[in-house]
């Protein structure tokens, strides 16, 4: 005799059985409509400027690596920082970055480039190719700065992008502020108020002091909004070593691992709003030299690395601080310790 209860069992076991393959069933019908359709509207849309859209959808959800150049299966991007409106020198880029996408390995590393290297062909700083190549010609300044850089590093630079450090400011805070991780207290008491750069201060103040106001940083994790952030990495007078062009490319990478980290945190990427806001800014506030296609594959190769960044410096051993004299216009500067940039070159191709 067959107990009810194993009889229920068995009943329910092969209902249950016959249930998943229907819904397997159905599943792979529908995803077979999904396609045809798919396929249907593509072939409507191919010639209309939907078709665009398709395409931009495509290229960010598959990143096709031959929609980009690359040598050495790497894509390198030349990041520029410059003042912008409001200071003294608006086309100085102070900030300068390589980043290295590898596509095997889906990583990304940024490379901090000293802005105060000396390029002795052209007799400038680095951080002026942009400012001199834009001079020459527009849109001349991404095609200078990468042609230096290049020449520096030893490595192809395939694109280039240059942020205006308003924009910084604004996305920092429309993405309702970072969490830094200061790694060493520092006090600036000549850190620079915008819009008083030629101030005479009643001309009773030799040193201009109305021109500065004073800022200061604690070590340990702080939270930063727009305009603290961008003090924290533009603050070049500090007493002792936060005060060289190095300890301020340390901090730069420390601000921007914050907001990647915010940036690609669920609390913006599920916000259709904050993203549409941060696209409004960058596209009103950025220069590139990359296509929209392009542009679409890199943001999905950031997205991919958000957990393998790696940001590293030139090593100070590499370069030395010249000697002021007319050979180098007087300036404060960097010269390769070696008699060229192969020191440099060979580290770099070692770190990437």
């Amino acid at each position: 005799m067959i107990r009810p209860k194993f009889y229920f069992s068995k009943i329910k076991r092969r209902f249950l059985g016959h249930v998943w393959l229907a819904r397997a069933v159905l599943l792979f019908t529908s995803l077979t409509v999904v396609v045809l359709g798919l396929l249907g509207l593509f072939s409507i849309v191919k010639k209309t400027p939907l078709s665009y859209y398709l395409e931009v959808a495509h290229a960010f959800l598959f990143a096709p690596q031959n929609q980009i150049k690359s040598n050495d299966d790497r894509t390198n991007i030349l990041i520029l920082g410059r003042g912008g409106q409001g200071h003294d020198a608006p086309d100085l880029t102070d900030t300068m970055m390589l980043a290295s996408v590898h596509h095997e390995s889906g990583g990304v590393t940024f490379v901090s480039i000293p802005r105060d290297i000396w390029h002795k062909p052209l007799r400038i700083k680095l951080n002026s190719a942009y400012y001199w190549g834009n001079k020459k010609q527009n849109g001349g300044g991404l095609v200078l700065a990468k042609s230096v850089v290049e020449e520096i590093v030893g490595v192809p630079v395939h694109y280039a992008v240059v942020v205006d450090f308003t924009l910084f400011k604004d996305v920092v805070d429309e993405l309702g502020g970072v969490q830094v991780d200061v790694e060493n207290s520092f006090e600036d008491i000549k850190y620079p108020i915008a819009g008083r750069e030629v101030d005479d201060c009643g001309g009773g103040d030799p040193e201009f002091l109305c021109r500065y106001e004073t800022i200061k940083f604690e070590s340990g994790l702080q939270f930063m909004d727009g305009e603290t952030a961008l003090k924290f990495v533009r603050s070049r007078n500090a007493e002792g070593d936060e005060g060289t062009d190095l300890a301020r490319s340390s901090r730069q990478q420390r601000v921007i691992l914050a907001v990647k980290n915010r940036l690609l945190s669920r609390y913006v990427l599920l916000s259709l709003s904050k993203l549409s806001n941060i696209k409004e800014l960058a596209l009103s506030r950025i220069e590139t030299d990359m296509a929209a296609l392009v542009t679409v594959v890199v943001a999905r190769k950031f997205i991919d690395a958000r957990d393998n960044f790696r940001t590293t410096s030139i090593p100070e051993e590499l370069i030395q601080v010249a000697p002021i004299s007319s050979e180098y216009d007087n300036l404060y500067v960097f010269i390769p310790r070696a008699n060229d940039w192969s020191q440099i070159q060979n580290w770099v191709r070692e770190n990437l």
